[in-house]
């Protein structure tokens, strides 16, 4: 063991690692990279990450660099997990410290996990009513702030947080909340670094007003950090909407404070097959107006690759040879949702196979909603790396988008199957990639830039659910607008002058650095 990690253990109850074989197992995360860290370090406690913070910041400051990167469960599918310096696992920050079940508030460590949270707080009827990963954890979820299947009737992990504690770049804790611009100079007093980040942000939106109006009025991405927007309100400032979507270019959460709300048992899924995306989009709005928890549509490409695995899918499949599957799933007023989709089955045309939930169905239905994990994890001939996932469109313009997707399936010679949620406007892209092939990177990037051209061309954003993280950075960076990239850089200053944060990440994402560590063997995780 060399001397820093030795030092590190005598400083933190937790563990710092620099073994090989543990070092390589925290290289990779859901993303195409692969960086290989110098040290791993698993913290037991919010004291144990002020101390390595403190470490990392004092050697900055003379010149000695260690990046940093924060890790929950790993899931990053842009490489915002990495770092080849220190990376710091919350795993074991995993703990619920506290509930309150009359106000549904609970405290957690930033390291537990969704599944775990819910298994909780299920004893009192109540959920975070997240559509994520099992393993997807509270700080992780913050970080990415991911546009799941069911924000669009529940609003996101970003509806549920109340407030947060993080470890700042220097070793100091900040709790946020919402304070008044009289409130922020009167703390100033108190010669902290948490209040000097209030005070200076406060400035920065004041004097920003015109970026901050644009991200409002266009905003439809989170590449840097477009939630300033949300932190100044009315004279006031909350630091906590910065954390969003920032991956933890800011501070290292450690806590957090949620509200949660009741479960919602009863459900209800349905289930149609068309052979065209005009007949689907309209069925889709029909679905879409009877409030589902989730509504996905899925290129019937990945039901059949699904087959290939064991999947008894032909009840889905049959007669068709290309097309669309839609699938809803409804939690309010179920049965009343299902007659008025059955009514439909008079008008929709005859090649159209609609399955209602039922004691015959919910086979079929169980199987379906295993498909798409089969499809993404099929290996054969190649690997669906996530390069161009969580993307926005508009749904008045997603036909014209389907016209460009087949040109450039055509051009690029990629099986390019989309899928996706129709209320939240978030889809995705998973072609295969061969990664023991010479030119794949070369493929990989054309692959994410002329996507991001159809996207933009056709009004959406490559980080419209989920920020860019290392990969997306590649086309993200050079679209910004110069007053956004100014303002994000800014920002990125006043919390970590150092830039110790997941420095390469985000705006210090760099394109050579990038594409160099793009994997060339399969990764161990289940992709999801």
């Amino acid at each position: 063991m060399g001397k820093i990690a030795r030092y590190l253990n005598q400083l933190i109850i937790g563990n710092v690692f620099d073994a090989p074989e543990i070092l390589d197992a925290y290289s990779t995360d859901l993303s195409i990279m692969k960086v290989k860290p110098k040290y791993v370090a698993l913290p037991e406690s919010t004291d144990d990450v002020r101390k390595l913070m403190r470490f990392c910041y004092q050697l900055a400051s003379k010149n000695i660099k260690i990046p940093v990167a924060i890790r929950g469960a790993g899931l990053d599918e842009m490489g915002a997990d990495l770092s080849n310096g220190l990376v710091i696992s919350t795993e074991k920050l995993n703990n619920l410290l506290e509930s309150d079940k009359r106000e549904r508030l609970v405290r957690v460590q930033a390291g537990i996990t969704l599944k775990e949270l819910n298994t909780a707080l299920s004893i009192n009827g109540l959920t975070i009513p997240i559509c994520g990963h099992d393993s997807d954890t509270i700080g992780g979820l913050i970080s990415n702030c991911p546009s799941d299947n069911y924000s669009a009737k529940y609003g996101g992990i970003m509806n549920y947080v109340e407030r947060i504690e993080v470890v700042l770049p220097n070793g100091d804790i900040l709790q946020t909340s919402r304070q008044s611009k009289h409130t922020i100079a009167k703390k100033m007093r108190q010669k902290t670094f948490g209040n000097e980040i209030y005070q200076k942000i406060a400035k920065l939106a004041a004097e920003n007003k015109t970026t901050l109006d644009n991200i409002r009025k266009n905003g439809a991405g989170l590449a840097g950090y477009p939630n300033i927007a949300r932190a100044e309100r009315k004279g006031s400032v909350d630091l906590l909407p910065l954390f969003f979507g920032a991956q933890g270019t800011l501070g290292v959460i450690t806590e957090v404070i949620l509200r949660a709300v009741p479960i919602r048992k009863e459900t209800k899924r349905v289930l149609a097959t068309f052979d065209n995306f005009v007949v689907a989009q309209k069925f889709l709005d029909v679905a879409n107006s009877l409030k589902p928890r989730e509504l996905n549509i899925y290129d019937i490409n990945i039901i059949r690759t699904a087959e290939e695995t064991g999947k008894r899918l032909s009840e889905v499949t049959r007669k068709m040879d290309k097309g669309f599957v839609v699938f809803a799933k409804y939690d309010d007023k179920v049965n009343s949702c299902l007659r008025k989709i059955g009514s439909l089955r008079k008008v929709l045309p005859r090649s159209t196979q609609l399955i209602l939930e039922s004691g015959k169905t919910k086979s079929v239905l169980d199987e379906f909603e295993n498909s798409l994990v089969s499809f993404l994890n099929y290996t054969r001939r190649g690997e669906r790396v996530p390069v161009l996932t969580d993307f926005y469109l508009p749904a008045h313009n997603l036909e014209r988008f389907m016209t460009d997707l087949d040109l450039l399936e055509k051009n690029l010679h990629l099986n390019l199957a989309i899928y996706g949620s129709y209320p939240t406007s978030n889809y995705s892209l998973r072609p295969k990639f061969d990664l023991t092939k010479d030119d794949y990177r070369k493929k990989v990037v054309t692959f994410l830039k002329t996507g991001a051209y159809i996207i933009n061309r056709q009004g959406g954003s490559i980080t419209g659910g989920a920020p860019e993280g290392r990969v997306k950075a590649i086309v993200t960076n050079d679209d910004l607008s110069e007053s956004e990239k100014q303002l994000y850089i800014a920002i990125k200053k006043i919390f970590d002058r150092y830039d110790i944060l997941n420095s390469s990440s985000k705006l210090g994402a760099n394109t050579n650095f990038t594409i160099t560590h793009f994997r060339t063997s399969g990764s161990a995780k289940i992709m999801v």
